[in-house]
């Protein structure tokens, strides 16, 4: 636990953002994991406000890739039509 832990650390600037989307399958999990924890269990999201959310916490300027592998991931749950999110229950969080 203390490897992946220090894995993430590695992505992440002195605010806690993801410096960068790493090339690496499993660390790419640990990145999305870390980003769903900070969305509220229990709140709706736009995906205005999704976006603004994701925005705060990395710094690569992807946010759709972003918005898009946590619901692909099954970590954010989302309308059919993308108006509105929420955190999905399985989320770590951190």
């Amino acid at each position: 636990m203390a490897d992946k832990r220090a894995e993430l650390q590695a992505l992440l600037d002195a605010e806690g953002r993801v410096t960068h989307w790493p090339s690496k399958r499993s660390i790419q999990l640990q990145v999305l994991d870390y980003l769903a924890a900070q969305f509220e269990a229990g709140r709706d999201y736009s995906e205005r406000e999704v976006n603004a959310l994701l925005n705060q916490f990395h710094t690569f300027e992807d946010g759709a890739l972003l918005r898009r592998e946590l619901f692909e991931r099954g970590l954010l749950n989302r309308e059919r039509d993308g108006s509105r999110y929420w955190r999905a229950p399985k989320t770590r969080l951190y």
